[in-house]
């Protein structure tokens, strides 16, 4: 994971398997494309093929869109992504909403970043969560667009609003990189974005605790919650977090954990430069066993620590 206004966003989405939809017919009239809908259902598959086949190859885009979902699950037809992007292309030209948002999926799975915009922004545009969230992933890491964060958090809060479940989990991971002022610009644009679900309130304070070693806001520390004891006086013992190659990083991290960890309340942060690298260290404490019980509190958040004595 990069760090800093270089950050990066995985799009862990998982599409889900959508029942095909009946609709108009091109050729053979709407009862030949509901036909196979009603084989399907049944959970006869081969059958569901065998009558979209030929409406799809005649250029129906319902078929065409059901076609690809066959090829996409494996279900009357063996899995084969390149078939079930083809279909999803055909019917997406045609102006199939749910081709155009499946397609730009698709595209985005294969890395076709700049392909993948025109559709799922065709499909954000209507409040489809998917494409919001996807879309949104993708201004915030640049893929196929200018980043544009603001309009990334904008995007995966709306389309939390239908409880995506992935779109909470990216959000506090925003949370770590945007400026309170972004974030309050995002809010209100997200209001102004169609959605499936209605506006739900997110607290933007305060950035939330989420990745490891991720720089947060300068200056908006949360504070602690947990009692702690009155820091030593004096003490030859200090805590080592790390050592980074890049001294911001090193600055990043202290500036999550000293809010975050009970022990460091009182303490200092200790830049020390050798060989090449910062090494983040923090103290003083009294001895051994108080800089260990630090550690302790320290692994709980999933950072590595040391006791070391300078």
């Amino acid at each position: 994971m990069k760090h800093g206004r270089t950050a990066m966003l995985a799009t862990a989405l998982v599409i889900s398997a959508m029942v095909p939809v009946a609709g108009r017919a091109q050729a053979g009239g709407p009862e030949a494309v509901k036909a196979g809908v009603d084989a399907w259902e049944r959970g006869d598959y081969s059958a569901a093929v065998q009558a979209w086949r030929p409406l799809a190859e005649a250029g129906d885009a319902d078929a065409q869109f059901n076609l690809a979902q066959a090829y996409k699950l494996g279900r009357g037809v063996p899995a084969d992504l390149n078939q079930a992007e083809v279909y999803y292309r055909r019917a997406a030209l045609q102006g199939h909403q749910k081709a155009e948002e499946m397609y730009g999926l698709a595209l985005h799975q294969r890395d076709r970043f700049a392909d993948a915009v025109t559709w799922l922004d065709r499909a954000a545009s209507r409040g489809e969560p998917r494409a919001q969230f996807v879309l949104g992933t993708m201004y915030f890491n640049g893929e196929g667009v200018a980043k544009d964060w603001v309009r990334a958090y904008a995007l995966v809060l709306r389309a939390g609003d239908t409880n995506l479940p992935q779109a909470a989990t990216t959000l506090d991971q925003m949370d770590l990189y945007l400026s309170v002022q972004e974030r309050q610009r995002a809010l209100k644009l997200a209001a102004t974005l169609p959605g499936r679900g209605p506006r739900k309130a997110r607290a933007i304070g305060t950035p939330a605790i989420g990745l490891a070693a991720a720089p947060k806001p300068p200056g908006k520390v949360p504070a602690t919650t947990a009692s702690a004891a009155p820091p030593s006086a004096q003490g030859a013992w200090r805590v080592q977090l790390g050592a980074f190659k890049d001294a911001a990083n090193a600055r990043a991290l202290w500036g999550r954990l000293s809010g975050q960890v009970a022990p460091f309340a009182g303490r200092t942060p200790s830049y020390v430069a050798s060989g090449g690298v910062t090494r983040l260290q923090v103290g003083p404490f009294a001895g051994a066993s108080e800089a260990g019980a630090a550690c302790t509190a320290v692994k709980a958040t999933g950072t590595p620590c040391l006791p070391v004595r300078p």
